[in-house]
């Protein structure tokens, strides 16, 4: 049984994360009892959850979304004014969703058919998509509409994130394990000369990941708005794209490609959520907070690397 669950790709990081929430419970008893607690835990994993999962289908081919978290902030504006210019909010969220899609697409297609590499294009992207927040927001937070049964399903209910996440997770891994597309991200990863030669068309994979990440970046955002009742252009920015970044390496996913699982994804945004929830409730004051998640997520890496090297040498064995 140890020597299947260390051939399991996500075990390393489970272990880390069951250590922590072990630490963190016996540290503060309302970390896991307090339903505060346990819903403000969702929320932080969640966001971070959704856009992993899209830029883990671009990691695994050798590519990387910037941009995502600025997407993320002028989603929810797209909806603002669709549904101000009178558009009923399920047809609003559609508009905001083709809107940043169309991001993810100029990016994908900026990268593969110009030959840019996806840092730089994401990151030209990233000031422009910011610029243009914060332009047809005048950099003002807005009220978010409010529906009732609509809001609560799309953020409003404290809960309705994190259902979100699993929910998209599953599908996200279904099309990675299960589907041509998925498998063939997975193939021109690991060797896209191979993989052209053998018939798959790398660069409508690479577009399409790219429309895939922008999507969920932007449905995020949307989520978030609603759950805070407002849309702010500030919000999310940098920080929940590397927070997504890190959920994805974290979860074994490499920078270089080749490899990668969505589970492993949203086990690493539970261990970033862990970490945030657990420091705040112990106390750990916030100038040294960012220190120790910095190192928390080296060790969880180094843990990760040296537990798949043992699973790799207990398979060969």
């Amino acid at each position: 049984m140890l020597k299947a669950f260390l051939r399991w790709r996500e075990a390393s990081i489970l272990v880390v994360a069951l250590i922590l929430i072990g630490y963190f419970e016996a540290a503060n008893r309302d970390f896991l009892l307090s339903s505060a607690s346990l819903e403000n835990l969702s929320q932080f994993i969640a966001p971070a959850a959704i856009i992993a999962f899209g830029e883990i289908m671009l990691m695994i081919g050798g590519e990387i979304d910037l941009s995502a978290g600025m997407v993320f902030a002028f989603a929810p504006f797209v909806l603002y004014f669709a549904h101000a210019a009178g558009l009923p909010l399920p047809a609003a969220l559609l508009v905001a969703l083709a809107a940043s899609g169309a991001i993810g697409l100029a990016n994908g297609m900026v990268t593969v058919l110009l030959q840019v590499p996806s840092f730089v294009t994401t990151l030209g992207t990233l000031f422009l998509v910011n610029g243009v927040t914060l332009t047809i927001s005048r950099g003002t937070p807005v009220i978010a509409p409010d529906e009732g049964l609509f809001s609560q399903v799309f953020g409003g209910w404290g809960y309705s994130e994190i259902l979100w996440a699993v929910g998209i997770g599953a599908v996200m891994h279904v099309v990675l394990r299960h589907t041509r597309w998925g498998l063939h991200t997975i193939a021109a990863g690991a060797n896209p000369l191979g993989a052209s030669e053998a018939g798959i068309n790398v660069n409508r994979l690479k577009i399409g990941n790219f429309v895939i990440v922008a999507v969920l970046a932007g449905f995020t955002g949307v989520l978030e708005g609603f759950r805070i009742t407002s849309f702010d252009p500030q919000a999310g920015g940098n920080q929940i794209m590397f927070l997504a970044v890190a959920a994805g390496v974290i979860g074994g996913t490499p920078l270089a490609g080749g490899s990668g699982t969505i589970i492993g994804g949203l086990i690493g945004a539970a261990v970033l959520g862990v970490l945030s929830d657990g420091f705040t409730l112990i106390g750990i004051n916030a100038f040294v907070f960012n220190i120790i998640l910095g190192g928390a997520i080296l060790a969880a890496m180094i843990f990760n690397i040296h537990m798949t090297r043992i699973a790799r040498f207990g398979a060969g064995s």
